[in-house]
């Protein structure tokens, strides 16, 4: 998607959100005024996802190299790096409901994982002050670490179906009932989510949990079909290689939650309008498939 592409979209989405919100704000007693700033916020919107596209490591560079330099056309209004900054909280909450918007549609095939965020080195885990009360020590198969979690749910063609972030010590089956709440058919995960009140709980849903077995475990019958896409969860690994290397939610440089929470928000709108994205192909099988008598 162009960055003109993207800057309509966002526009049109922010033309129809805003009214309802400033007026949520207002009743609220969030917000006292509306003055308009120098950049209006789905010119923001805009230049952060399309951090996430750019392929630069990191904001400051693209915006001070890059967006000032070279995108002066596009927005008339830039202010300064510190101003941009100062601004980010305004545009948190659009930004997650935006995300929304661009999250697939169920299929009837669903896969879960959760990928680990660290926010500091392990050793300035005791140093560390911008997260103290909000991150947690966390462990996976790669060892300890000190962040957050992402888990999200995906679809055989890759779309996001959903999405939460919790403390780095919180167990991966705890989000999943929230995680579900459009979902059907079958859900696919790893033994991290082997759980029996987790999966009767899913079944009265109308999901069904499939999840490989321990090695202490009895032997259960399978079908080929589950069996055969239950060997398919490399697509989810796949998808959380690209999320951390082209759309680049992970880096441990944050100055403040909500700069990390923008971030990894835009991070995965920008994986949200990717033209092409990790697929098993299934659609494209069923049309190829011969058709019998």
């Amino acid at each position: 998607m162009s960055l003109l592409e993207l800057f309509c979209t966002i526009d049109d989405f922010w033309q129809a959100f805003t009214p309802s919100w400033r007026r949520q704000q207002l009743e609220s007693g969030e917000r006292h005024r509306q003055r308009a700033g120098e950049m209006c916020e789905s010119e923001m919107m805009t230049i952060v996802i399309h951090f996430h596209q750019a392929r630069y490591r990191d904001f400051k560079t693209y915006y001070t190299q890059y967006v000032q330099s070279f995108l002066c056309a596009e927005f008339p209004h830039l202010v300064s790096y510190a101003r941009f900054i100062q601004r980010l909280p305004s545009i948190l909450e659009p930004l997650c409901v935006f995300l929304r918007v661009g999250f697939g549609h169920g299929t009837g095939i669903a896969f879960i994982d959760s990928t680990a965020l660290p926010v500091c080195d392990n050793r300035r885990i005791s140093s560390h002050k911008v997260f103290q009360g909000w991150a947690a020590r966390g462990k996976t198969s790669m060892g300890w670490f000190f962040g957050f979690k992402l888990h999200f749910l995906v679809n055989d063609r890759g779309e996001l179906l959903a999405a939460r972030v919790t403390p780095g010590n919180v167990d991966d089956r705890k989000p999943v009932p929230a995680l579900v709440k459009r979902l059907f058919g079958k859900l696919f995960g790893d033994k991290g989510y082997l759980s029996k009140p987790l999966r009767d709980q899913l079944r009265a849903r109308g999901i069904e949990l499939i999840t490989k077995l321990r090695s202490n475990m009895k032997n259960q019958l399978m079908l080929l079909g589950d069996k055969l896409l239950l060997r398919k969860r490399a697509l989810v690994e796949t998808i959380i290689d690209q999320l951390k290397n082209i759309s680049q939610i992970e880096h441990t440089r944050h100055r403040s939650p909500v700069s990390f929470m923008v971030h990894l928000v835009a991070g995965l709108i920008a994986y949200c309008f990717q033209p092409k994205k990790p697929s098993l192909g299934l659609d494209k099988a069923l049309v190829l498939a011969p058709a019998y008598p």
